[in-house]
């Protein structure tokens, strides 16, 4: 086993990501921007070919002498485990490092039977799902989960879930580890779900706020390539912002949120008051598409008083797109509009000039696309690769 060697701007890890960022496909191109000699060129590549993180390609067109072979970061071989966890469902997947979904399965499960009940199904389906992919736990690079509550990311921790009993401070990167002792990446799952928008589907946008609403209501918010955490991770928590007019009791015990008025629980709620059966926020969308009036004019609400809260973070952030996503977004443009019209009636003009307000393209796959997303860039970052060539 070799020694740990120090970081350097031309280590390994930092010459990879010049090639993850397409700024170089040949060795000679490599050489040509960071003025390293041949040698050294030729050695670090094959360092990063013979630990799999390059592969070769084909060959260029040449006026002269030996045409150029290509060489191309591999992002298919590496295997992501991804799970997205909700209040009353989750989906769970194997991906390959690019997001290429290999196969995945939806969890009926809720996620208040606990952690260990919880991630025992998951890390279960993980295995039926590497088998029916036909990978190798051998070629797990990393697994990405999301939780319908606050993360303390660096910890790995869930941080008094109001809606995930059990969870608060379990040890999820090390309960999941037993089974499978590759990187666990945890965080709240509207972050996973902004991500994953921003990287599939909007990489050209500037700045990205994903707002979810299921169970319960929470947003993303990506600024410049990366997402805001805020200094404790509790960025995005617009759930427990509190409204004027909302008198409801909230799942974390506090009265007026937007999430007492605004979420699938909130509607489920008040439809069961008016005698209709409504347990969750599909029911919900099944009524819509039904044309149940009282469930349409309930998500008509729901979107309004959500769109005054989106205008505060609007004019606080003016993001060039802001999506909707979660089980909500399935009632289509009765949800869509009526946050629309709220969101411009409380802000200034200039704030919503340029703003795209859409659905997500992604739809229930967000939140897998972000998942492995952000294994992706942790894993693959250059200090993550030269750490582990140090081991190899």
């Amino acid at each position: 086993m070799r020694k740990g060697r120090p970081l350097s701007t031309t280590s390994s890890g930092r010459l990879l990501q010049l090639f993850r960022q397409g700024r170089v496909s040949t060795r000679r191109e490599l050489g040509e921007v960071t003025d390293l000699s041949r040698s050294t060129v030729a050695a670090r590549v094959d360092e990063l070919i013979r630990a799999g993180y390059l592969r070769e390609g084909g060959t260029l067109s040449s006026s002269g002498g030996r045409p150029p072979t290509t060489l191309v970061f591999d992002d298919e071989t590496p295997t992501v485990l991804a799970a997205d966890l909700g209040a009353t469902h989750g989906r769970v997947a194997v991906t390959d490092a690019s997001g290429r979904i290999l196969a995945e399965h939806v969890v009926e499960s809720r996620i208040d039977a606990g952690p260990r009940r919880t991630l025992s199904r998951v890390c279960d389906d993980f295995e039926i799902l590497l088998e029916r992919a036909g990978r190798s736990t051998a070629s797990i690079c990393g697994i990405g989960i999301g939780v319908p509550g606050p993360v303390d990311f660096r910890a790995g921790r869930v941080v008094r879930p109001p809606v995930m009993p059990g969870w608060h401070d379990f040890d999820v990167r090390g309960f999941v580890r037993r089974r499978f002792p590759v990187p666990v990446l945890l965080d709240n799952d509207a972050n996973m779900m902004a991500l994953g928008e921003y990287d599939q589907a909007r990489s050209d946008a500037s700045s990205l706020i994903f707002v979810k609403v299921g169970t319960g209501v929470g947003s993303g918010i990506v600024m410049g390539g990366g997402l805001l955490r805020g200094v404790d991770g509790a960025e995005g928590d617009i759930g427990h912002v509190r409204v004027r007019g909302i008198t409801d009791v909230c799942a974390c015990g506090a009265t007026g949120c937007l999430a007492a008025g605004a979420s699938g629980s909130a509607i489920c709620r008040d439809l069961r008051a008016l005698g209709i059966d409504a347990g969750s926020s599909r029911d919900v969308v099944a009524l819509v598409r039904q044309g149940n009036q009282q469930a349409l004019a309930a998500v008509r609400s729901a979107g309004a008083l959500l769109g005054e809260v989106l205008a505060t973070v609007v004019s606080l952030v003016n993001p060039q797109v802001l999506i909707l996503g979660g089980d909500l977004a399935h009632t289509g443009e009765h949800f869509l509009r009526s946050v629309h019209e709220a969101l411009l009636a409380r802000t200034q003009p200039l704030a919503t000039r340029g703003l795209i307000v859409t659905m997500s393209e992604l739809g229930d796959r967000v939140g897998i696309a972000g998942a492995t997303a952000m294994v992706r860039e942790q894993v693959f970052s250059a200090g993550a690769v030269d750490q582990r060539l140090s081991t190899l």
